[in-house]
């Protein structure tokens, strides 16, 4: 195996509309570090893919059809999978924004912004880090009021509040 193979970010997509998942598939797999390893319609066809392969992050939206990204991603933990989840989402509401960074996604991208956003966006969260698109923010600001004074009052963790503190430019307190 090359240098170049060993420091591919290895893909999963899941996504229940087909030509949106195919059209995603070849942006990525046009991209010398990634390895798009499955292109997945169902939840049961990435977990099969999951068990098979190692997978870096799993690509998903908020609606998989009959099942929603949460019942997903906590389905996919408890199956062993310990890689990271980037929510690729159209229309997403601040209840399942929050529930889905309180069970471990890395990041909520929004659909209507350009390639090149996600492009970057994975490779950042490849490297650990969070993207959570400013959109998604100020729907959990307005939808957390208590977000806005900086008091918590339990509705977030410590780890939540720290990602979010951070990313507002808030300093933790």
């Amino acid at each position: 195996m090359d240098e170049q193979t060993e420091k591919r970010i290895r893909l999963v997509l899941l996504d229940d509309h087909a030509l949106f998942r195919a059209s995603l598939g070849c942006l990525l797999a046009s991209e010398p570090d990634f390895e798009v390893a499955g292109e997945c319609g169902t939840s049961a066809e990435a977990l099969e893919v999951l068990k098979r392969s190692g997978v870096d992050i799993l690509l998903l939206d908020f609606d998989l059809g009959s099942e929603k990204a949460s019942e997903f991603i906590a389905n996919s933990r408890e199956a062993g999978y310990q890689g990271r989840f980037l929510i690729v989402a159209g229309a997403p509401d601040a209840r399942s924004s929050a529930l889905a960074l309180k069970l471990g996604a890395s990041g909520i991208f929004l659909k209507s912004e350009a390639p090149d956003r996600l492009v970057q966006a994975i490779r950042l969260v490849a490297k650990g880090d969070v993207w959570i698109d400013p959109k998604v923010i100020q729907l959990l600001v307005d939808h957390y009021p208590q977000l806005q004074d900086q008091r918590f009052d339990g509705a977030l963790d410590e780890r939540e509040r720290t990602v979010l503190l951070g990313i507002l430019g808030w300093s933790h307190q």
